[in-house]
């Protein structure tokens, strides 16, 4: 018979919160911790009678610090002045109209050209960015290169 969850809970509370506050601090661990707990409530279920529970909350935690700092990398960093033009950083100095057929392409085209043929990534990896099959990212892929070399090329040659 499967322990109950309160009981759970109660064993492994504190290992769970001292691996969050290790990962993330004070101010992030209590919602990553009940994070975890949220999340596990829902799985518990199907968890086997066999399962090293603590192995598998850390799992849970680590898995739900990594979203926190995520999260917490995407937010934006105070400056004391803004620049007063945007910075180049990033941006070739190639073809604008190169750049602004890219920035015309569908969204998934645009990522799957960018996820592949600039950082380099296998199309499994792109499938779960964007989301879809390797195959649908590989199509995808091959269609903004489509549509690059047609509106490019004959923007090109005009």
């Amino acid at each position: 018979m499967k322990t109950p969850f309160e009981n759970v809970v109660a064993e492994h509370a504190g290992t769970v919160l001292r691996v969050c506050r290790v990962l993330l601090g004070p101010h992030d661990a209590e919602d990553a911790w009940s994070e975890t707990f949220v999340s596990a409530l829902r799985a518990f279920p199907d968890l086997p009678d066999t399962a090293n529970v603590q192995a598998w909350l850390v799992t849970i935690a680590h898995r739900k610090a990594i979203d926190v700092l995520r999260a917490r990398s995407r937010q934006p960093l105070p400056v004391e002045r803004l620049p007063e033009t945007p910075s180049d950083l990033g941006v070739p100095d190639v073809d604008h109209d190169l750049w602004q057929a890219v920035r015309d392409l569908p969204d998934k085209q645009r990522q799957a050209v960018a996820y592949h043929h600039v950082a380099g990534l296998p199309y499994a990896e792109i499938a779960k960015l964007i989301g879809g099959s390797a195959d649908a990212a590989r199509r995808a892929a091959a269609d903004g290169i489509k549509n690059l070399r047609k509106t490019y090329l004959s923007g090109a040659t005009s």
